[in-house]
């Protein structure tokens, strides 16, 4: 069994290397060495081993026979399947959460719009984007569904990381509003709908940009 402590370690571990691969430091392909990660984070392989295997159940790395454990590689078709189990989930998740949402909670998802709005590159706006749909599926009150849909967030997350490195484009996030107004009126089939179909444009590419020049890149969505 892991002990307490290298479970804690594990989980540090697992929640920094994580983020760089979602960002991009880490990328596609990159071979992840248990003596480099145990130098680093001053521990033993067993924590480090842990934290892997946790890496791997979230689609992040992969580990292969004779070759190690590598970050995992990621496609269009992958995006998109990602996408439609996110809308899938995250409605089930709202459904639940929906009578639990009282209006400060609903206050606070607006501020993070707000803040995902005014986002001036591609971390912040990812940060504020995720803190909305943790608030409004939090009071769902299943954590298992809620895990499920964190690491669905943490592939698509690298999607947009990989897309937008350059060019971001401040935007106001029209789906969000109409999400949080419909749930002020109590009408969840209708936030529902449009929690639906704002996951799933990940992926797809928009008809315009936001100074309404057509441009080949991808919806900033999620």
């Amino acid at each position: 069994m892991t002990a307490p402590n290298d479970d804690t370690i594990a989980s540090r571990i697992s929640r920094i290397l994580a983020d760089r691969i979602v960002t991009g430091d880490l990328a596609p392909g990159t071979k992840l060495r248990q003596d480099h990660f145990a130098e680093e984070f001053g521990a033993s392989h067993v924590p480090v081993r842990e934290a892997f295997r946790r890496l791997e159940a979230q689609g992040l790395v992969v580990s292969e026979p004779r070759r190690g454990v590598r970050v995992a590689s990621f496609d269009l078709k992958e995006v998109r399947e990602v996408a439609q189990m996110r809308a899938a989930l995250e409605v089930l998740a709202l459904r639940h959460a929906a009578p639990h949402l009282t209006p400060s909670i609903l206050d606070e998802a607006e501020q993070a719009t707000v803040a995902g709005d005014n986002s001036r590159d591609v971390r912040s706006w990812e940060d504020a984007n995720r803190r909305f749909h943790r608030l409004i599926l939090a009071p769902c009150g299943m954590p298992r569904l809620l895990a499920a849909i964190d690491d669905l967030h943490a592939a698509s997350a690298r999607f947009l990381f990989a897309t937008w490195r350059s060019e971001w484009e401040v935007r106001t996030d029209h789906d969000h509003r109409a999400i949080l107004a419909f749930l002020r009126q109590g009408k969840i089939d209708n936030a529902a709908a449009v929690l639906e179909r704002h996951v799933q444009w990940i992926g797809q590419r928009p008809v315009k940009s936001a100074s309404g020049a057509t441009r080949d890149v991808f919806a900033i969505v999620g």
